[in-house]
């Protein structure tokens, strides 16, 4: 299954994907977190190909010819994008896959992949958001004005999400995104095969029964 996490920058969307891939990983449920690409300066503690594929505007505007991206978009002065390849290629292995991506993006990927399920983490408040920005010493002060301004934006069509977690209390957060993952798993429609079979099987069991 494909989870799209989005949130505002500073929303806390990385920890949880993480943590509750570590909790689907208990039940038997492997998960796979996408690594994105990115025309952005990498952060001091940041790894290549582990927090991000950084690439420069050039690499990054020939993948988008080649039409390699499941999605791509702009975001506070950057670009990011999801490797369509990488994507398909854990869901064929049989993984869910979590992508850390914006609501832009969001919009692509549900125009392509309709069984997305989309799930939007809001900040409890303005304060903590501004807050949590300015306490990670990632960015300058007019960076983070322009993450709150965009956190707005994202707020006014967050509510086309199939989902929304409020991350006030992170273990709050966590439960409820990994409930989330384990009741789409659930659902009549995705584990029809399943379903058909068990129901077959009692048919042809009762009537051999009760045969004559």
């Amino acid at each position: 299954m494909l989870f799209i996490v989005s949130s505002p920058s500073g929303g806390g969307k990385t920890t949880l994907i993480r943590e509750t891939i570590s909790r689907l990983a208990a039940i038997g449920v492997e998960g796979h977190f996408s690594v994105s690409h990115t025309t952005r300066p990498s952060r001091p503690a940041e790894r290549n190909g582990v927090d991000y594929h950084f690439v420069d505007e050039a690499a990054f505007e020939a993948m988008v010819q080649r039409a390699e991206f499941l999605e791509w978009a702009e975001y506070a002065g950057f670009h990011y994008g999801t490797s369509r390849a990488a994507v398909e290629r854990e869901l064929t292995a049989g993984r869910d896959v979590f992508l850390d991506i914006e609501v832009q993006g969001a919009n692509q990927v549900k125009t392509q992949i309709p069984d997305v399920v989309k799930v939007f983490v809001y900040p409890p408040s303005y304060e903590v958001l501004r807050t949590r920005l300015r306490e990670r010493r990632q960015d300058p002060p007019p960076a983070i004005q322009r993450r709150l301004q965009w956190a707005l934006r994202e707020f006014q069509v967050a509510g086309e999400f199939d989902y929304a977690i409020i991350n006030d209390r992170l273990e709050e957060a966590v439960n409820a995104l990994f409930g989330i993952c384990v009741a789409e798993h659930h659902k009549s429609i995705r584990i029809k095969p399943r379903l058909d079979a068990i129901r077959t099987a009692f048919q042809q069991s009762l009537e051999k029964e009760f045969a004559g």
